[in-house]
């Protein structure tokens, strides 16, 4: 035999055994259904690691009985280190390199915009689960982002009515100043002046992200002399501000009004310090007695040895939002699972929820009470839940805020 036709055979045996040694793995991989997640690991792990468990939870539930249609599914996290080009970075290696058919994820509400934006030029579904910033859906709102944790707008309007109750003029304004704090402050003057016509905001407090300095802060409210606060401040800010303020004395007969503050992730850090008597939205698992709720919670304790927090929620329900997404579609495509999204209708822990047509927003809710200590752990009392449904704006309003086709 000819030494060319020797290297020609050579060349197709080899070629052959590459593909049969590629095969089992190509074949596994096109049996999975793959979805690329991006957070701030590393910066909030408070909230983010029991995000993390709900999510593996929420996949070994969908992965029973022979996955979605016959496929598994498959978590590729990332960290995107609380930065914007790191987050899109990330996300354009899930695309090309990990092949996935859709992303989630997202904690900061920049980093959720951004995201949100590389979705609409790529053309991937992006399910955004924790950023709260309104432009999400509203003014930078795009066919292919879904969101699905009640949003800045929607949380304000649950406190609004209880701010209103307490007939106070003169508000304060605590907040950390990017998008998500900002959006929630306009927000709080605009509902509740239409609530209370005669407010008056008397102080502005924009403190930088995880950088709050609490002492000046709470000194320059002194000095404002206001009769109520309504306060954005959350993670390790959060502690700051509600212990100083405690030191000083401060929040001694002062009603506070507080965006997050009832969610466990910040409770636990607090313990005897929290600030008993605020009004706040939260997660008071302890307390939430439903039949949909006690069989996460169970399935939650057995797997994990440990409680929820609010985190594990929206973890959960990201990936089990994104499994009937996919189930209902049938297909893995960029087209096919946005479509199944618009009016998609999905259980959660704290009863049925469903993704908005007209803007994308999940009708998922959240729990309202107050502030209060017991056995030295920050609690949730007087608590009721505010269905997501209930505090959105209608659909006229929504068809001025969104951008028209």
């Amino acid at each position: 035999m000819q030494k060319g036709v020797q290297r020609r055979l050579l060349a197709v045996i080899t070629s052959v055994m590459a593909c049969l040694a590629m095969t089992p793995a190509a074949h596994a991989q096109s049996d999975e259904i793959r979805i690329g997640e991006i957070n701030s690991y590393k910066i909030f792990p408070a909230f983010l690691e029991p995000y993390k468990n709900g999510m593996v939870l929420a996949a070994e539930q969908a992965n029973q009985d022979g996955g979605i249609n016959g496929r598994k599914i498959r978590i590729i996290t990332r960290d995107d280190a609380g930065n914007q080009g790191n987050a899109i970075k990330e996300a354009q290696a899930l695309i090309t390199r990990d092949k996935v058919h859709a992303l989630t994820g997202g904690f900061l509400s920049n980093i959720g915009l951004a995201l949100a934006d590389f979705a609409a030029h790529r053309k991937v579904f992006y399910l955004a689960s924790e950023p709260l910033t309104d432009k999400l859906v509203w003014a930078d709102g795009n066919d292919y982002t879904f969101r699905l944790r009640a949003s800045t707008y929607m949380q304000v309007a649950m406190l609004v009515p209880e701010a209103a109750k307490l007939n106070k003029k003169r508000w304060a304004l605590v907040y950390p100043n990017y998008e998500y704090g900002q959006s929630a402050v306009e927000t709080f003057k605009t509902l509740l002046k239409q609530a209370q016509p005669d407010v008056q905001f008397v102080a502005d407090q924009a403190t930088p992200l995880n950088k709050v300095d609490a002492g000046s802060v709470i000194q320059a409210l002194g000095e404002a002399k206001p009769d109520a606060i309504f306060n954005v401040l959350f993670g390790p800010d959060i502690t700051k501000f509600a212990r100083a303020g405690a030191t000083r004395k401060f929040f001694e007969d002062m009603p506070v009004v507080s965006l997050l503050t009832g969610e466990p992730e910040y409770l636990d850090t607090l313990g005897t310090d929290t600030p008993e008597g605020w009004i706040v939205t939260g997660y008071p698992w302890q307390f939430i007695d439903t039949p949909e709720h006690k069989a996460f919670l169970d399935a939650y304790q057995k797997r994990f040895n440990d409680y929820p927090r609010l985190g594990s929620i929206v973890g959960y329900m990201a990936i089990k939002s994104l499994a009937e997404g996919f189930r209902k579609a049938g297909a893995t495509d960029t087209d096919a699972i946005r479509k199944a999204f618009a009016g998609l209708e999905v259980m959660s822990p704290f009863g049925p929820i469903s993704y908005r047509k007209q803007d994308h927003q999940s009708t998922l809710g959240a729990y309202v009470g107050k502030l209060g200590i017991k056995d030295g752990k920050g609690i949730m009392t007087d608590i009721r839940y505010v269905d997501g449904a209930t505090v959105q704006p209608d659909d006229a309003q929504v068809g001025k805020m969104r951008p028209q086709k």
